[in-house]
């Protein structure tokens, strides 16, 4: 499997992705570590790539996404997008509806 086979696989597997350098509980950098914040505070379960982990992944994501930065949200197989679109967003409650929207849809495929 190529490695953009494997990210085409991750964002479609998983409803709420975040491609970030280290995990939600050590985040390795600052804006990862604000994006996991704003993200935990929707309250909802997401899946995360830890990229550091990942160097192919690191390599071809951003071609792949049209995305130079990490971290990267990908919600419902699409590319919200970097850290300061997601601390806006959930400044302005937005991040938490789809959020919430998202997993509440997942929740019912589940069932």
């Amino acid at each position: 499997m190529s490695v953009v086979d494997t990210i085409k696989e991750q964002i479609e597997n998983n409803t709420i992705l975040l491609y970030m350098k280290g995990t939600p509980r050590f985040p390795q950098c600052g804006f990862s570590s604000r994006a996991v914040e704003a993200i935990m505070s929707c309250g909802e379960r997401f899946a995360f790539v830890n990229i550091l982990e990942n160097p192919d992944i690191r390599a071809e994501l951003p071609k792949y996404a049209n995305w130079p930065t990490f971290p990267q949200l990908w919600i419902n197989g699409e590319l919200v997008g970097g850290c300061d679109i997601i601390c806006e967003m959930a400044a302005s409650g937005e991040l938490k509806d789809m959020v919430v929207a998202a997993a509440q849809t997942e929740g019912d495929a589940e069932a």
